[in-house]
């Protein structure tokens, strides 16, 4: 058995529901800086978080979620994520991210100067970051 003095708690919010609360020893996410790794102790820190894989580690073992957008706030024996949504791999439709893809791909390669091009480039990031999750969970 691991000391438990290497956990932290880690919650993650999202609106509809409480995503997750648990211990950890390690999380990893993207924020709009890059890749951010923390452990017990870190810091007191807050980031913006970018759509990317959540990687909660514990114990040797690796949980991974799609997490878009939102709030990261790291304390030394806390970390608190705001998450615009947040989804188990089971938990996501593999045609409905395809549909996403293709439909910010169209808006992105088409002419139209009435789109919104970030709007365009984060939906195209958020249905990448559920396909990579989604197709690994069912290799």
């Amino acid at each position: 058995m691991a000391e438990s003095g290497r956990y932290f708690k880690l919650q993650v919010i999202a609106p509809d529901r409480v995503f997750l609360e648990e211990e950890a020893d390690m999380v990893e996410l993207t924020t709009t800086e890059g890749e951010i790794g923390v452990l017990k102790d870190h810091i007191p820190l807050t980031a913006i978080v970018a759509p990317g894989i959540l990687r909660i580690k514990k114990d040797g073992q690796q949980k991974e979620a799609a997490l878009h957008e939102g709030f990261l706030e790291i304390l030394p024996d806390k970390v608190v994520i705001l998450a615009e949504s947040c989804e188990w791999p089971e938990e996501i439709d593999i045609n409905r991210a395809n549909e996403a893809k293709i439909r910010a791909e169209r808006r992105l390669k088409g002419a139209d100067a009435e789109i919104n091009e970030a709007r365009a480039e984060l939906a195209l990031r958020k249905s990448l970051v559920r396909l990579a999750l989604a197709e690994k969970q069912h290799k």
